[in-house]
């Protein structure tokens, strides 16, 4: 569980209904309207699936509980696994890291095309590309938040235009005008809403996901590399540690 983004969205949610809880006097109902609802909420939804495929709609919903429940090695676990298989493989050959307990898919994946004797060149690319279309379907997801993101507010727009329109149209009649009124001020609150405290700290928070990713595949590519070439444990280790924030280079003290 990310407590972050949890905290983050919770917080923001409290703040937000306190506010309208204090400046309506408790009468929270006059921030609910149908018509708000519908043009924002139901029109941002379908101007995002006409921008992608439903399949990636679907599977961006999917991607969205990244940025509340993602559980990912810390780069530390990952380099003292790719030693302990080296210093393996060093004494008993690649056939001694079949039955290896890995964790990781990624660097289960790389460990098994060793066992099964593929070329570095093989290995390299096979991983590259796994690595690449990752990275693709996780860029579609965050393109699709940020594309909510941008197109909630318009959408509220839309609905302030016609809650205008609508008021303008029945100023002969006092008691149509707040009801339009609130259609063009709502609306305008939703899409600020659902861009700005929903799918744009999504799809950061997807990103920095993304990127963590990236960053142990890449690690785990070198480790495999490194392990196919025969490289000593402790040379695998300085390398992988360039991963690591400067003040955590340090290899750990045996």
């Amino acid at each position: 569980m990310d407590i972050a983004t949890l905290v983050g969205l919770l917080g923001a949610i409290g703040f937000i209904i306190m506010a309208m809880i204090l400046g309506s006097s408790g009468n929270v109902g006059m921030f609910m309207d149908t018509v708000s609802v519908l043009i924002v909420f139901g029109g941002s939804i379908f101007v995002v699936i006409s921008k992608f495929t439903l399949t990636q709609f679907f599977a961006s919903g999917k991607a969205a509980a990244k940025a509340f429940v993602f559980k990912i090695e810390a780069p530390e676990e990952l380099i003292e696994k790719a030693v302990q298989l080296a210093d393996s493989a060093r004494k008993g050959g690649f056939l001694a890291l079949e039955e290896a307990e890995i964790p990781n898919g990624f660097m289960q994946k790389g460990i098994n095309m060793l066992v099964d004797g593929h070329d570095a060149d093989v290995v390299r690319a096979t991983l590259l590309k796994d690595i690449n279309l990752t990275e693709k379907r996780h860029e579609v997801a965050i393109a699709l938040f940020k594309s909510l993101g941008d197109i909630a507010p318009a959408m509220g727009m839309i609905g302030t235009l016609i809650g205008l329109v609508a008021m303008l149209s029945n100023m002969d009649d006092p008691k149509a005008i707040g009801p339009a009124m609130a259609v063009a001020l709502l609306t305008t609150l939703y899409g600020a809403f659902i861009a700005n405290v929903v799918a744009i700290p999504i799809a950061d928070k997807l990103s920095i996901r993304n990127q963590q990713e990236k960053q142990n595949n890449q690690l785990i590519l070198d480790a495999i590399l490194g392990i196919q070439d025969g490289q000593n444990p402790k040379v695998i280790e300085g390398i992988l540690r360039n991963y690591l924030a400067q003040s955590k280079r340090e290899p750990a003290a045996e």
